[in-house]
């Protein structure tokens, strides 16, 4: 999903558009213009409905839903505004799914937007609310790894996704492959979270039962 349809439309046209089903590409017309109360309030919220039913759909189609990973940046305004809001969506429909997010925090030193930072803190409160796991990606780290180990002197966007790629596909890879430990998402996010900071109401009635 984006706010604008020139990404999309240079997706659906590069190698990968294949794989996604044409009905699956959800785009506005105007962009949120890095502004996160844009993606979040205005621009986002006229678009999250036509999102949510691809959601509804994807999730009608599997036999065991297990939960949701969303991949999105917390710079700008479609990724961190829209794609917080579709967190919290998603979290009220399906509140017993585990929600995992894949999240690229902006850095001053590689940024070209000044409100990048704001974007960040924005987003924040909606992830801890919201989300089950988080993996926070550190674009400027993304860009020392192509400088200092790939020797790129000018990394593209594909050389970061492909990094970007490569952590998420090491986090999953027990999904992936036979194994004992975290072999679904609940497992995972036991595993790396031992205090989790949300509590729904049947774990509290649960500690409340436990010491009448």
């Amino acid at each position: 999903m984006d706010l604008e349809p020139g990404t999309m439309d240079s997706v659906r046209a590069g190698p990968f558009g294949q794989l996604f089903r044409p009905d699956n590409f959800v785009f506005g017309q105007t962009g949120a213009g890095n502004n996160w109360a844009k993606g979040h309030y205005t621009e986002g919220a006229e678009l999250i409905d036509s999102v949510l039913d691809v959601v509804r759909k994807e999730a009608e189609g599997c036999d065991c839903l297990q939960g949701f990973q969303l991949c999105h940046s917390l710079g700008g305004g479609t990724g961190a505004g829209m794609g917080t809001l579709l967190i919290s969506k998603v979290r009220e429909e399906y509140p017993d799914r585990i929600m995992e997010t894949f999240s690229v925090i902006p850095s001053p030193k590689v940024s070209d937007t000044v409100v990048e930072p704001y974007n960040a803190v924005l987003s924040f409160h909606q992830l801890v609310e919201n989300s089950d796991e988080s993996f926070l990606l550190d674009n400027e780290a993304l860009y020392d790894i192509c400088f200092r180990t790939l020797k790129l002197t000018t990394p593209t966007y594909g050389d970061l996704n492909h990094l970007v790629s490569a952590a998420m596909s090491g986090v999953t890879c027990c999904l992936r492959f036979p194994g004992q430990l975290n072999c679904d998402l609940r497992k995972i996010a036991v595993n790396l979270v031992p205090f989790p900071r949300r509590l729904d109401r049947r774990q509290l009635l649960g500690s409340f039962v436990r010491y009448i």
